[in-house]
C-alpha cells in the first residue's frame, strides 16, 4: 500500500527578536546553514540532533501578530531568507487584531492560530514526517501556546535557544541578515546554545470521533500562502474555534475514550486482541473498516498465527516430498530399487494420463509395514518428469470443486494429489527427520506461532503406532519445534513454531477404533505435551458418533480433548452427535451448523469452535468463489452466518500440501467467499480465536497467545488511518 508522501515541518512562532528562528533552523539544517560549524560543542549539538532523528525542515512555517515591532522583524526575516536563497518554503501566518498580546482577546486569536497551524502543519507533514516547533519567538503566552500544541497535536521535537544574559548585541538588537546567513564567528557562536527540551505524542482524544468527527484541519481551515508570502488570518464569526474544541474533548475525556472503546466492543461479535485498543483511534477505525484483500498478503503473512486443522499427511509441498523421498532412496538397498522402479515403470514410460487406479500399483498383499509403497513413492517423485507428476497428481482433478460428488472417485479425487506423501512416506523410517525439518521450515514460512498436526499413526506403523509418535515428537524437536512446556517457555518470542499433534481415528476403520483410541491414551501419557487430543475422521456416511461413544471412553477418562470432523456437506445430525456424544471441544468444519440454528446457540454458549477451512471446503463441498469462474452458482460460504451468530470459529488449512495453500492464503479465501468480505479487525479478531481455541494447557496458551499479541500491535502499521 501506498504511503502518502512525508515531510518536516518547522514551526515558530515570532516576536520582537527574528534571530531566534535563524538560531533554530541552523541547527536543524547544517546542510543548508551550518550556523555552528565553529560553536565549541559542535559535536555534541550534532549528535544531539542525530539521536533523536530530527531531519532538516522541508517548510518553514512561521506565526505571529501584527503591529510595529512583529513588521519590523519579518522585514529582516524576510531579507535573511533571501540571502540563504528560499532554500526552502518559508510560509508566513500574522493574527488579525493582534498585536502586544495585551489582553485576553489578542490571547485567544493569537492561541488559536497557533493551534491550527499545528494540527495542519501534522497533516501536512504526513505520516512519516515530523512537525518540530520552536518555543524560542515572541512573548511567553505565545511560547506556552507552541508547547500545548506540540503536546497535543505530536511533535518530534520541542526545541528552544539559551544564552548568556546579557546576550552579545550582534545577537539582539544588532543582528543583521548577512550575519545569520553564514557560520557564527566562535565567540558568537559559543554565546547561543539551541536545546532540546522534549517531545510530544498525538493525543488520542483528536481521533475520537464526537458529534460524527474527529479533529481535522478542514473543520478549522486555514489560508495556505504561497512560499515567501505572508497572509493575515482571522476566525470566521460563527465558525467552530479549535481552542473550544480541544478544552471540550479534555474535560470529557475520559468519558469519550470510555464511549469510544464501548462503541466498538458491543459491536464486535469476538473480542479482538486487548492490546490493540491502545492503538490511536484513526488505526482503530481503519482496521474495522479496511477490507481484507490480496494487497494484505504480505501483511498477513508476517502476522504470528495459530493452525488448529493440518493433516500431517498433507502438508508438504512437492519439492519437501521430494526431499524426503531421496532420503527414503539414499536408504534403500539395490534390490530394493531394483523392485521399485519394476513396480513403476508402467507409470514412468507412460506418456498421457495414468489410469485412475495407479496408486494401487505402488502396494503390495505383502507389504506388512508399508515399506514397498514408500520406497515405489519415492521412485515415481524422483524419476518422474515433473510435467507427468503435475498432470496426474492435480490436473486430473480439475476443476476441484464439489468434489466429494464427483462421479469417478469421490473424496479420494481430493486426496489425489497427496498420494505420495502423507502415508505413502511415512511408513519408512529414513522418512521422519526429513519431514520433521519440512514441516517446521514451513510453519516458520508462514509465521506460525502454533500449529496442532493431526495424524493417523496407526497407518504409518501398524505394530508400534506410539513408537512413532515418540520418534516424531523428536524429530519435530530436532528440527527446531517447541513440543513441551519448557520448550514453550523457553522459546516463545524466538520464532516457534510451538507444536502439538492430535491423533486420528478413523470411522472407517470401525473394528479397530477401540484399539486406536487406547493406544492415543499412551501416547498422552508418554507425552502430555505433544499428544493433545483425538480427531475423529473420515466419511462421515461410515458411521455416525453415536455409535463410537463407547471406544471413546478412554479418552474421556483420560481427559484428553476431542474434536470430531462433521457437518462437512453432511447434515447438522452430525454435528449434534459430534457434541452430545463424543464431547467435542471444536468441530472440524461445521458447515451445515447453520441448518440447526438451536444447536449453533448451544456452540456459541459452551465455546465450541468451528474449524474452518475455505479452501478444501471449496474443493470438497464447493462454495462460490469469484476468483474461481467454476464455482459460479455454488452456494455461499457460511462464514458471514456464523461470525454474526457469534460462533467462535478458527480459519485453518486442513491439508496446505494438497490445496496449494497458506494459512494467510486461507484468510484472504475467506475474504473473498463471505458476504460483505471480512475487515482487518475481522481477520485479527479469527486469528485471536485459533490461540483461544488451542488444545495447548492454559499456561502454554497463555504463553504463546501473549507473544503473538505483542508481535500483533507492533504489525499495525503507523500509518493506518492517516489521510
Amino acid at each position: 500500500m501506498e504511503k502518502p508522501a512525508s515531510k518536516t515541518i518547522l514551526l515558530c512562532s515570532l516576536g520582537a527578536s527574528w534571530a531566534v528562528i535563524p538560531e533554530v533552523f541552523g541547527w536543524l539544517a547544517p546542510n543548508l546553514l551550518d550556523l555552528y560549524a565553529h560553536h565549541p560543542h559542535a559535536d555534541a549539538l550534532a549528535q544531539t540532533r542525530d539521536r533523536h532523528g530530527l531531519k532538516a525542515p522541508d517548510e518553514l512555517w512561521v506565526c505571529t501578530t501584527e503591529g510595529e515591532q512583529t513588521r519590523n522583524s519579518l522585514v529582516q526575516l524576510h531579507a535573511w531568507w533571501a540571502q540563504l536563497g528560499a532554500p526552502v518554503p518559508l510560509r508566513i501566518w500574522r493574527a488579525q487584531g493582534t498585536d502586544q498580546l495585551a489582553d485576553e482577546t489578542e490571547c485567544l486569536r493569537m492561541r488559536e492560530l497557533t493551534l491550527r497551524l499545528a494540527l495542519a502543519a501534522t497533516e501536512c507533514a504526513g505520516p512519516d514526517g515530523q512537525v518540530v516547533v520552536s518555543l524560542a519567538g515572541g512573548r511567553k503566552t505565545m511560547s506556552a501556546d507552541m508547547q500545548d500544541a506540540g503536546q497535543v497535536f505530536g511533535a518530534a521535537a520541542m526545541l528552544h535557544v539559551v544564552g548568556p544574559e546579557p546576550m552579545p548585541v550582534a545577537l539582539t538588537r544588532e543582528a543583521t541578515p548577512p550575519l545569520f546567513a553564514r557560520p557564527l564567528a566562535a565567540q558568537l557562536a559559543a554565546a547561543v546554545r539551541p536545546l532540546l527540551v522534549g517531545a510530544g505524542a498525538r493525543s488520542e482524544i483528536l481521533n475520537i470521533e464526537v458529534d460524527g468527527r474527529r479533529v481535522e484541519s478542514r473543520h478549522f481551515p486555514m489560508p495556505m500562502p504561497a512560499a515567501g508570502e505572508e497572509t493575515a488570518w482571522a476566525a470566521t464569526a460563527g465558525a467552530p474555534l479549535l481552542h473550544e474544541e480541544l478544552a471540550r474533548r479534555r474535560r470529557e475525556s475520559q468519558k469519550l475514550w470510555g464511549n469510544f472503546l464501548a462503541g466498538i466492543e458491543a459491536s464486535d461479535a469476538h473480542e479482538p486482541w486487548p492490546s490493540l485498543y491502545r492503538l490511536d483511534p484513526r488505526a482503530l477505525a481503519y482496521l474495522r473498516t479496511e477490507a481484507l484483500g490480496p494487497r494484505h498478503r504480505a501483511w498477513l503473512l508476517g502476522l504470528p498465527k495459530a493452525d488448529l486443522h493440518r493433516h500431517l499427511g498433507g502438508c508438504l509441498d512437492r519439492a519437501a516430498q521430494r526431499r524426503v523421498a531421496q532420503a527414503i532412496w539414499e536408504a534403500t538397498s539395490g534390490p530394493e530399487r531394483d523392485g521399485a522402479m519394476a513396480r513403476v515403470r508402467a507409470l514412468l514410460d507412460a506418456r498421457g494420463d495414468w489410469e485412475w487406479d495407479w496408486p494401487e500399483r505402488l502396494k503390495s498383499a505383502t507389504d506388512v509395514d508399508g515399506r514397498v509403497r514408500a520406497v515405489a513413492s519415492a521412485a515415481l517423485l524422483l524419476h518422474a518428469a515433473d510435467t507427468v507428476l503435475e498432470r496426474n497428481l492435480h490436473v486430473a482433478t480439475f476443476p476441484r470443486v464439489s468434489l466429494k460428488d464427483h462421479p469417478q472417485g469421490g473424496f479420494t479425487r481430493y486426496e489425489r494429489p497427496g498420494e505420495l506423501t502423507g502415508s505413502a512416506q511415512l511408513a519408512h523410517p529414513a522418512a521422519l527427520e526429513p519431514y520433521a525439518k519440512a514441516l517446521v521450515e514451513q510453519a516458520r514460512a508462514e509465521r506460525l506461532a502454533y500449529m496442532e498436526l493431526r495424524g493417523s499413526p496407526q497407518k504409518y506403523r501398524p505394530h508400534a503406532p506410539v513408537e512413532f509418535v515418540v520418534e516424531l515428537e523428536a524429530a519435530l524437536r530436532r528440527a527446531g519445534a517447541a513440543t513441551s512446556a519448557v520448550a514453550t517457555n523457553q522459546t516463545a518470542g524466538q520464532g516457534g513454531p510451538r507444536v502439538g499433534f492430535l491423533w486420528i481415528v478413523d470411522r472407517r476403520q470401525r473394528g479397530n477404533v477401540g484399539q486406536v483410541v487406547r493406544d492415543a491414551v499412551a501416547a498422552h501419557a508418554r507425552l502430555p505435551d505433544f499428544v493433545l487430543g483425538l480427531d475423529l475422521a473420515g466419511d462421515e456416511g461410515t458411521h455416525d458418533p453415536a455409535s463410537l461413544a463407547g471406544d471413546f471412553a478412554p479418552a474421556f477418562e483420560a481427559c484428553m480433548r476431542i474434536t470430531i470432523h462433521a457437518g462437512e456437506g453432511e447434515p447438522a445430525g452430525n454435528i449434534w452427535q459430534a457434541a452430545y456424544h463424543l464431547h467435542a471441544d471444536r468441530i472440524g468444519h461445521g458447515l451445515t451448523l447453520s441448518e440447526h440454528p438451536v444447536l449453533a446457540k448451544r456452540f456459541r454458549d459452551r465455546g465450541i469452535a468451528l474449524e474452518l477451512c475455505p479452501t478444501s471446503n471449496r474443493e470438497v463441498v464447493g462454495y462460490a468463489d469469484p476468483a474461481y469462474p467454476e464455482t459460479a452458482g455454488q452456494p455461499a460460504y457460511p462464514l458471514r452466518r456464523f461470525l454474526e451468530a457469534g460462533l467462535p470459529l478458527t480459519l485453518c488449512t486442513d491439508n496446505p500440501g494438497i490445496s496449494r495453500t497458506t494459512l494467510a492464503d486461507e484468510y484472504l479465501a475467506a475474504a473473498r467467499m463471505s458476504a460483505g468480505g471480512l475487515t482487518l479487525w475481522e481477520a485479527l479478531a479469527l486469528m485471536r480465536q485459533a490461540f483461544n481455541h488451542a488444545f495447548l494447557p492454559a499456561a502454554q496458551r497463555e504463553a504463546v497467545r501473549r507473544n503473538a499479541e505483542r508481535c500483533v500491535f507492533a504489525a499495525v502499521p503507523a500509518h493506518w488511518g492517516h489521510r
